[in-house]
């Protein structure tokens, strides 16, 4: 995205255009947001712009959530109205919990919590700058909406379906025996239509099945929502390469190389500790988390060495703390440890947010086996 791409709009406009995005890997299709922005309208004509993110229900919250977290605050500071997509029956299509809808419903209700907590508990309704959330087996009971699932499934052959079956982690190969998987893809764009979204986001992971829901605008010259892709975190143990099969990504299923919004200071320390970090290489999921996570909350990175090893030192500049750690300046253990830290503290007031309502935290533990 660069200024050409802006329009007319205004100085204003284009400054929080910008902001808001400026954490993304990637935007496409940036003119339906301009041209919204223009001429005071949205996909659904009212005004108000409407963003949506989706999630399947499916466990604990991992620290890449904060990335997206990041953007929907900016959505909301400029009066985007956020919904939180719950998507049940696509976790149920995926065999999340085995298919079990009561412990799908569950973990979507400790997700609303985990979001209004991350977001600063703003306020909640249709309305411009608010916050809301839908469950996909709500959007279901509309007439329309299968009657779209199958207009955005119609001229797509398997083999286009197939290659976008990574956003359910799953490889091309993998659902040959299960139909419902094939209509996985139609159902997200569906989502996105049916909702009439003006800005689609996602992890670049989801880049696959926003380019399918632009594929069946542009065959039904339907309305296409503008795209933002996040940076995905790599799991700790990974070099940090970013590959087009996502193998890398942090996924609960490694305990050992995810990072968990619930662990507290020693666990996250520990589970540092073992992360990759060559100080030859630029690429390493310590750097990740520190480009993408801590510079944005808090400005900067504090490390402290115990004192026979050096004095205290703080970094705003990835490339700089990059060439300390090259030129053995600053210690990788140094770093991790830091980086454990500075995530703690970034973590605290959700910390604090499940300590006093401990219910819905205790019993998706008990589902996930911890």
């Amino acid at each position: 995205m660069n200024s050409e791409d802006l329009g007319s709009l205004s100085s204003v406009q284009r400054e929080q255009v910008i902001s808001i995005f400026s954490g993304a890997d990637e935007v496409i299709g940036i003119e339906h947001l301009v041209n919204c922005l223009e001429n005071s309208t949205s996909h659904a004509g009212d005004g108000i712009i409407r963003a949506y993110v989706g999630f399947e229900p499916s466990g604990k919250a991992h620290i890449g959530w904060k990335i997206i977290s990041q953007t929907l605050k900016k959505m909301l500071e400029a009066d985007i109205n956020v919904l939180i997509f719950l998507a049940d029956w696509h976790a149920w299509v995926n065999d999340k919990f085995n298919g079990e809808m009561e412990k799908i419903k569950l973990t979507g209700t400790y997700m609303e919590e985990v979001f209004r907590s991350l977001l600063d508990y703003p306020e909640e309704g249709e309305g411009a700058g608010q916050l809301r959330f839908l469950y996909a087996s709500d959007l279901m009971d509309s007439g329309d909406y299968w009657a779209t699932v199958l207009r955005c499934s119609k001229n797509m052959s398997l083999n286009r379906v197939r290659r976008t079956f990574s956003i359910m982690g799953r490889a091309e190969d993998s659902a040959d025996g299960d139909l419902s998987k094939f209509f996985y893809p139609a159902m997200q764009a569906a989502d996105i239509f049916e909702l009439k979204i003006d800005i689609a986001l996602g992890g670049m992971d989801q880049r696959k099945a926003h380019m399918y829901m632009r594929q069946v605008g542009d065959h039904y010259r339907w309305t296409k929502a503008t795209c933002v892709h996040t940076p995905i975190i790599s799991g700790l143990k990974s070099s940090g390469s970013r590959m087009e099969s996502f193998d890398h990504k942090m996924s609960k299923s490694d305990p050992g190389g995810a990072l968990l919004l619930h662990d507290d200071n020693a666990k996250i320390r520990k589970k540092m500790r073992k992360a990759f970090l060559d100080p030859e290489s630029n690429d390493s999921p310590v750097y990740e988390l520190i480009e993408h996570i801590i510079l944005p909350e808090l400005d900067s990175l504090s490390i402290t060495p115990k004192p026979e090893f050096g004095e205290p030192s703080e970094w705003s500049e990835i490339s700089e703390l990059k060439e300390a750690v090259a030129t053995g300046e600053i210690h990788p253990i140094d770093v991790k440890y830091g980086v454990a830290d500075a995530l703690s503290e970034i973590l605290a007031p959700l910390t604090k947010h499940f300590e006093k309502h401990p219910e819905l935290l205790e019993q998706v533990t008990a589902i996930t086996n911890g």
